[in-house]
């Protein structure tokens, strides 16, 4: 049953990007069967943000199946849905302690969490990653995110950055829309799988450190200062073709 005529317009757009984002995920090829989390904040709604319903397939979500949460976990809309404990704990540290983090986006992907096992991290390495390391931080890996002790050193650790790599874990982007989101975790796994492939090929070529100084101000100029709002009309095209129903 669509939940349209429920909720409000803004918080209805709200839903069907996220789960159009969920969506892309799977066709990506980023998902981790059920075990991942994306999460929105609901526009105008204090405290209260959008989550996978866990079980779905990303491939299933749509914008009515999205459960509505407030900061404690609890359900503030009716669902048949619960939702993953651990992504609970992520994503509400996050958005109760950045105001930007309108969207944060977590992924196990393969080539993710292989660099998130080696000890330098993302190297200077691609274009994709200058990108990366001009606004990433790392939090070590204390075990599967279940417990609230573990939030105030997740948020210390990110600080202001919009990349964070949980180490031995995946990826994690934080942004002011669910496009910025996608498109810095596109940037983000990109990098690492560069990264990899790169390793496997012999001597590394480092990017100096000045041009990574420089990649925001660059990237900016080439999304034309729309960032993931550039792409997403696409995607959104891809999707109608290849995942079409997330709308509903």
């Amino acid at each position: 049953m669509s939940l349209r005529d429920e909720v409000s317009a803004p918080e209805w757009q709200a839903r069907v990007e996220l789960a159009a984002c969920y969506r892309l995920v799977a066709l990506f090829g980023w998902d981790d069967l059920v075990f991942t989390h994306i999460s929105a904040r609901v526009p105008g709604a204090e405290g209260q943000f959008l989550i996978n319903p866990y079980g779905l397939f990303f491939e299933e979500i749509t914008a009515s199946s999205l459960v509505k949460v407030d900061l404690d976990g609890k359900k503030v809309m009716p669902s048949p849905f619960e939702i993953n404990p651990a992504g609970f704990t992520i994503h509400s540290a996050i958005h109760a302690a950045r105001e930007d983090a309108k969207c944060v986006l977590h992924l196990h992907s393969l080539n993710g969490v292989a660099v998130s096992a080696q000890k330098g991290g993302v190297l200077p390495i691609s274009q994709q990653s200058i990108f990366v390391l001009a606004s990433l931080a790392y939090h070590a890996y204390e075990g599967v995110a279940l417990l609230d002790d573990e939030k105030p050193r997740l948020v210390a650790d990110l600080g202001d950055r919009s990349f964070l790599m949980l180490r031995n874990h995946g990826l994690l982007t934080v942004a002011p829309s669910i496009p910025d989101a996608f498109q810095l975790m596109y940037v983000f796994e990109s990098a690492c799988a560069i990264q990899v492939r790169a390793q496997a090929g012999g001597d590394l070529v480092p990017i100096a450190q000045k041009i990574i100084d420089g990649a925001i101000e660059q990237s900016k100029q080439v999304t034309r200062g729309l960032g993931g709002r550039l792409a997403w009309p696409g995607l959104l095209r891809r999707l109608q073709r290849r995942f079409p129903g997330f709308d509903g």
